[in-house]
């Protein structure tokens, strides 16, 4: 009596595929994480020539007789949500622009003011997550903060695309700006030699001027 052969070559093709299935997960989840490491190496490594937070705090909350935030947010707290209606996004917003803060949402430059405060706020996000397109958006498109400090809408004004060493991105206004970054070339490999840049102005809502 013959008895039945087992199937080796269907067993060996099942081995391969799914040999061959576990290496591309790996590759996959690699590759991943080598773009999230490499973006938020370039987001914003740099300090703004001349501002010293803790030797100038105005930097950070301006003096006032009611500040907008009385409390100022800890690192990876959600501080509020960023809308662009011309992307149809509504995007969280992160206090901090480290690693953990970005894979979270968009990233608050602790060294900026608050969303809504007179001067530079500045915001960043990834190029292949939140901030994908990015380069969509057009001057006199609007961004929406949302935060415990109430709404404020600013208006695109200038785009700029920069070296990635550039120091003035982040540098002081007399008025409230909402600049927001991201790593450049948006379809880049590696490490990004640009940052693309958006710089808004704070509509004034009139029904928050005081008489």
């Amino acid at each position: 009596m013959n008895k039945a052969k087992p199937p080796w070559g269907k067993l060996s093709l099942v081995i391969v595929l799914s040999l061959g299935f576990m290496v591309l997960g790996v590759g996959c989840i690699s590759w991943a994480l080598f773009n999230i490491w490499e973006q938020s190496d370039c987001l914003l490594e740099y300090p703004a020539e001349g501002v010293n937070v803790e030797s100038d705090p105005s930097l950070v909350l301006p003096a006032a007789d009611e500040p907008l935030y009385p409390v100022y947010p800890a690192q990876g707290d959600n501080i509020g949500s960023l809308t662009i209606p011309a992307l149809e996004q509504k995007l969280p917003i992160i206090e901090g622009t480290g690693t953990d803060e970005l894979i979270k949402g968009v990233g608050h430059f602790t060294q900026s003011v608050l969303p809504g405060e007179e001067d530079n706020c500045v915001l960043s996000g990834h190029r292949d997550t939140v901030f994908s397109r990015l380069g969509e958006l057009k001057i006199g498109d609007r961004l929406i903060v949302e935060t415990s400090a109430g709404t404020f809408t600013y208006e695109i004004k200038r785009i700029r695309i920069v070296d990635k060493d550039d120091r003035t991105v982040i540098v002081p206004y007399d008025h409230a700006v909402l600049t927001v970054t991201t790593c450049y070339p948006f379809q880049y490999i590696g490490n990004a030699p640009e940052r693309y840049i958006l710089i808004a102005d704070l509509m004034i809502n009139p029904g928050l001027i005081k008489e």
